[in-house]
């Protein structure tokens, strides 16, 4: 039995539901996709799916055998990618992680970017504001926006995140502008949802965690237009507002509050070894916003 073709039959039949989807993937036959599982259950001494009419499904066996086996092709697969830099050319699937709204206004020029310059390498993004596991959900590289925290993963700083409060002309008109956190109208603060990581120790956000919010949202990019319409007050990273703030459709308030900036991090397994399509992205990512970054200079 060759155990990495029957590796790979298992984890496409396990990704793609099917055998038949599977062997399509891999270009083969149904019959030796078929065939490889099979061996691979007999050397196991495990069944690997419970078969119906209709559906295959992981056994628990399998549920377990899925994990190793997606990390022992991983591995292999980053040997090759690290033995490829010996030819001087980055190659292979790049899988990264990152923010909604970053990703929409900032990541795709970068992106055709390091693309023209890496041709090689193929990227796969998968956009989402959730904290995930690099590792157990098969990233390369995940970019986060946040404070620094201990954590098993290498974190390499790409560009400072200021954040700083905003509201519209209208709504300062109608309200007045504060100059202290302790003005801020309570019930009139446009909150982030995932606001949860930050510290304690700025005056801004203490208040803020004591304000009753009329308009929660898990996307900066709404809350923004919230804001804009003259709904309340909002928190808001540069990166997103700083078109607003060059228009003046938002004001910034309480300057002298602003918390310390976050930064944006590229986050990624120390225990791996470096693949060269991993390396000259983290490469081509440093310093590409610039010092500050672009949106700060408003």
């Amino acid at each position: 039995m060759d155990r990495f073709d029957a590796l790979q039959a298992f984890t496409a039949v396990a990704a793609e539901g099917s055998f038949t989807k599977a062997a399509a993937k891999l270009d083969t036959s149904n019959q030796l996709v078929s065939k490889y599982v099979a061996q691979l259950e007999d050397y196991l001494g495990e069944r690997l799916f419970n078969r119906t009419t209709r559906r295959i499904h992981l056994t628990e066996a399998g549920e377990q055998c899925l994990q190793h086996a997606q990390l022992i092709l991983e591995n292999l697969q980053d040997m090759e990618n690290h033995l490829g830099q010996l030819h001087g050319q980055a190659q292979g699937v790049l899988k990264v992680s990152a923010p909604v709204s970053f990703s929409t206004l900032h990541l795709a020029p970068l992106l055709n970017d390091f693309k023209k310059l890496h041709s090689a390498v193929n990227i796969d993004l998968q956009l989402n504001d959730r904290t995930i596991d690099v590792v157990e959900e098969g990233f390369d590289l995940a970019l986060r926006i946040g404070y620094l925290k201990d954590s098993s993963m290498i974190a390499r700083k790409v560009a400072p995140m200021r954040l700083v409060l905003c509201a519209s002309p209208s709504y300062l008109e109608q309200y007045g502008i504060p100059e202290q956190p302790e003005d801020l109208i309570s019930g009139h603060y446009l909150s982030y949802s995932y606001m949860n990581n930050h510290p304690k120790d700025s005056a801004l956000l203490l208040a803020l965690s004591q304000k009753q919010s009329n308009f929660v949202a898990n996307n900066g990019e709404v809350l923004t237009a919230a804001a804009v319409a003259g709904l309340g007050y909002a928190l808001q990273p540069t990166f997103i507002i700083w078109r607003e703030l060059q228009a003046g459709t938002l004001k910034i308030l309480l300057p002298q509050y602003e918390p310390a900036p976050m930064g944006l991090y590229a986050t990624y397994p120390h225990r791996k070894l470096m693949a060269a399509k991993l390396k000259v992205f983290l490469e081509f990512l440093s310093g590409y916003f610039g010092q500050p970054p672009y949106w700060d200079n408003v």
